[in-house]
Order: structure tokens, then sequence, then C-alpha cells
């Protein structure tokens, strides 16, 4: 997208859209009122559009993008629900493709790789979210391809996503680790864009979460959808999991460029050029630079550090009971029973630590 004029203008403007219904097209606010809602995590309401719960403007960024969006061939596209590793997976996706551009300069100091002074959210931009503010906005290209992201889910993706040779790449995680990172994230978002807004209680975000009324969700459809169709169409869409990155962060670097065809040649390889895109992009790196320190995105006056806590498996056990994690553990059984290889994925995201 073109570089916006005012950033502080573009997250005002966001910001009060997504807190005033009546900011909405007539059209849209008509829809809005004949849809189930529930309270929002942010917005006051939010609305169960085929299915799922998304806020105001969340709603109006994926109609206008259903609407007006166009796949390219050659786009990539990272599909996530939110607190599942996006940051950290953006950044791996920036560095790799863009590896001959800006990587050996950056090893040279001849030139700055740009995730050393931009969010990796600035760096591939989140459809739903620029559709939200104007109808055509301008993507830009990196190495002579889109980079772009969404939280939508793949029921709700525009029909050229799935008609074009686009590529997809799902990421999910562990749901006890999602669901503390949601609710840190949310309460901190809480605070700084609702003038200082009380934290909403732990247990009422995770009977939430585990109701599925949390943006994008419920994650047992958002999760199988993209499964579904990395099934039935492999060369198109990726599945990836979370903590087996953690694990073996080479090896799903590898896999990932093979599957966007850009896979690593052997000189690369003998020259390090792997190792540095996961140190580039380590959580430890990319905490500590100032942009992610102090800087801020232009659609939410929260500042990037909230995009960063601790990145680690297991952290669940510091906040939810047994009882808590039983009840999890049983929705995802349920949720995925019958559904194959799906259940065994999900549920072991569900139980490891």
């Amino acid at each position: 997208m073109a570089a916006p004029s005012d950033d502080s203008n573009i997250s005002k403007t966001f910001e009060n859209k997504f807190l005033q219904k009546d900011s909405y097209a007539e059209e849209l606010r008509e829809l809005m009122d004949s849809l189930p809602k529930e309270k929002g995590w942010i917005t006051p309401d939010m609305y169960n559009y085929k299915g799922f719960w998304l806020g105001s403007i969340h709603l109006q960024g994926a109609l206008r993008c259903q609407k007006h969006f166009q796949a390219q061939d050659y786009d990539i596209m990272l599909c996530s629900l939110q607190k599942t590793g996006t940051t950290w997976l953006k950044s791996l996706l920036f560095a790799l493709i863009t590896r001959k551009q800006y990587f050996p300069a950056a090893i040279s100091q001849q030139q700055i790789h740009p995730l050393l002074t931009k969010n990796p959210h600035e760096l591939i931009p989140g459809i739903e979210f620029y559709y939200a503010i104007e109808n055509s906005p301008d993507f830009p290209m990196n190495n002579g391809r889109r980079i772009l992201s969404t939280h939508l889910p793949g029921a709700l993706l525009p029909k050229s996503v799935w008609e074009s040779k686009c590529k997809l790449i799902y990421l999910c995680r562990n749901q006890k680790d999602t669901v503390v990172s949601f609710w840190h994230f949310m309460n901190k978002r809480r605070s700084s864009e609702l003038g200082g807004a009380e934290a909403m209680p732990f247990p009422e975000a995770f009977d939430r979460y585990c109701r599925g009324e949390f943006q994008f969700g419920p994650f047992w459809d958002h999760m199988l959808g993209y499964w579904k169709e990395s099934l039935e169409n492999p060369s198109k869409v990726l599945f990836l999991k979370y903590e087996e990155i953690k694990e073996e962060p080479d090896v799903h670097l590898k896999r990932i460029a093979a599957f966007l065809d850009c896979p690593f040649s052997e000189e690369e390889k003998e020259c390090g050029v792997v190792d540095g895109i996961l140190r580039l992009c380590s959580f430890e790196s990319l905490s500590n630079l100032e942009v992610n320190k102090t800087g801020k995105t232009i659609f939410r006056q929260t500042g990037n550090h909230a995009f960063f806590r601790k990145g680690k498996v297991g952290d669940w056990r510091n906040h939810m009971s047994d009882e808590m994690a039983n009840k999890l553990d049983q929705i995802v059984d349920e949720k995925f029973k019958g559904t194959g290889q799906p259940e065994r994925r999900v549920k072991e995201q569900a139980t490891r630590g």
C-alpha cells in the first residue's frame, strides 16, 4: 500500500469507525442490525456473519475485500487467527522472499534491512484492515510478489483467492497458549484504545473463547476450514503449527521456501542464509528493536510492543486452572471428533506444553 500521508489520521479514523456504528454506510448498518450480536472485546458489539464473529470494522473490511480484492497467481497469503505466531511468521516470510534483495546487503552492512526499522505488520499488510479504510488499497510488491495476510476464515475469503494460483500458508497454535496471549493482547488494547478501560478478567475471556465468541472465531471452524483445504490441495495451502516451527525452525523455513517455489540453494545454505534469517527474525532480535519497543502501527494507538510478550510454548500453565485446561481439552475432542488427522494434530496442540 502506498505510504499514507498522515498515519495518525488513519489511526484515528480506524478507531472512530469501529467505535461508532453511525459512521458506516446505511447498507452495512442494516446488515449489522440483522445479524446475531454479542458484546465485543474492544468494539461495542461483534456480529456473527456466516458463522464467524467479526467486529464492525472487520465486517466492513471482509465485505469490501470480497467485492474488490483480486488475487494474483504470484500472491502469498498468510492466514491465521490472532496471537498464533503471526508476527513471527510475517517476519520470516518477508525475509525469505526478499533475501536476495536485502539479506546479503544486511550482512555486509551496506543496507539496513527493513525488518530492523519497521514492524512486520507494516511490511505484510492485512487485507481486511486495509479494505476497512478504502475500497482499493495499493499493496506493495516484494521481489515480484505480493505478501499479504488475513485473519479471515477461508469461507470468507474473496473467491479470487481460491480461483487463482496464489499460495496460502495457515498457522495454528496450542489453543491454551493462544487464549492466554489473546487475553493479554486485548487488555493492552482496551487500556490504550478505550481510554483506560478495565482489564477483562481471565475467566471471562476464557469462557468467551471457549464459546467461540472472539474476533474471527470460533477457532475450530477457522482451523478445520484451512485444514480441509490443505488436504485437498496441498500445493496451494500449507498448514503449519507454531510449536513445530519453534522446535525445528530451520527445517520449517526450508519447507516454506520449497512450498513457495523459492527453495534455498546449496550455496545459500552453506553461506548461512537460513541461520541468518532465523537470527534476524528471532523473538529476542525483533522484540528488542526500537521500532517494536516504542513504535505504533497506522491502525492502532496500541504500541508495537503489544505484539511481543513471551513467544513461549506452555505459558498457559501460569494462568489456567486444571479445570479450565480440561474444559478446553474436551471442547477440542468434541469439535474435532471424526475428522481424522486434524483431530490428532489439534488435540496435540491443546495438550502440549
